[in-house]
């Protein structure tokens, strides 16, 4: 019989479409609290588990020198857990139900600047045929439509219609959102799908980006491949497929895009999640203030 965890993470996996490296991260986390109730409160199920418990798991970790995100993290994955115990009925409490999250600082994430992207888009020399028009494609429809990492690699064929210059993006929670395909990157889409026809073998018929061997790209493969391409061009210490979408929604802004625009193509349910790209928008904006005033000319 499963144990509640393993029905935990199945349910993030089948039912929340979280990706395996995430449900693993949260089946550590979950994994990292027992053996502190094992160690210290003789191994009390996480099912009688009380908030007691749980405040003196943060000051053990807190004392143990873990930053207030990473212990966030790991209650967020407790929260989680528990959310899904009163769901399916096995607790009558959620004992992280008044749980307040630890303060953070907050950090503005610096997105590439127009100059990188055109570089790696325009002066970088990428491999003939199915890999190099891959991976240019790949790092066009990151900056282009501001999808997620996980978005990306589970992109179908059946979800692009070349004719009308769109994709249907199978985001968070299963929701579901159209994003509009500029005339290069469909023009793009058609060259990369006729080398894909004439790969060898093709394990995954209907996902659109493939590994040389015919199999799905993963997101490890994914990410390396923006870090390794953006290596080249920028300096910055973060060079993720995260920060593509980041990126995208920057620029967008600095253009004249709406806010609820943004919200709309990023798939966010909430204006609140759309409103930190502001805060490198305005950087940018400060910085061709210094730059052009008159009055900061003498």
């Amino acid at each position: 019989m499963q144990s509640n965890q393993q029905k935990f993470q199945d349910y993030l996996l089948k039912e929340k479409n979280y990706s395996v490296l995430t449900v693993l991260a949260y089946g550590k986390d979950l994994q990292f609290f027992q053996k502190f109730l094992k160690r210290d409160f003789d191994n009390v199920p996480l099912e009688e588990v009380s908030y007691v418990l749980i405040r003196s798991w943060v000051v053990f970790m807190i004392d143990d020198g873990m930053s207030n995100v990473s212990v966030n993290r790991k209650i967020a994955s407790l929260k989680a857990f528990y959310k899904f115990l009163l769901k399916t009925k096995q607790i009558e409490v959620n004992p992280l139900a008044k749980h307040k999250a630890l303060k953070t600082p907050k950090k503005i994430q610096i997105p590439f600047s127009e100059e990188e992207l055109n570089k790696v888009l325009t002066q970088i020399e990428y491999k003939e045929g199915f890999e190099g028009l891959r991976d240019k494609l790949i790092i066009d429809l990151f900056y282009t439509t501001g999808i997620r990492r996980s978005e990306l690699i589970s992109l179908k064929i059946s979800n692009i219609d070349l004719l009308n210059s769109t994709i249907k993006v199978i985001g968070k929670r299963n929701k579901e959102r159209i994003i509009p395909l500029l005339p290069i990157i469909t023009q793009q889409l058609k060259s990369y799908l006729f080398e894909r026809k004439l790969l060898p073998l093709i394990v995954e018929e209907n996902i659109l980006i493939l590994l040389s061997n015919g199999n799905k790209a993963n997101e490890t493969f994914v990410y390396r491949l923006i870090n390794n391409y953006f290596s080249n061009v920028s300096e910055k210490v973060k060079k993720s497929p995260h920060m593509l979408r980041h990126t995208f929604a920057t620029h967008m802004l600095n253009h004249g895009a709406d806010l609820n625009s943004i919200k709309e193509l990023l798939g966010h349910s909430s204006l609140a999640s759309t409103q930190v790209y502001t805060h490198s928008s305005l950087a940018e904006l400060k910085n061709v203030y210094q730059n052009t005033h008159p009055r900061n000319q003498k």
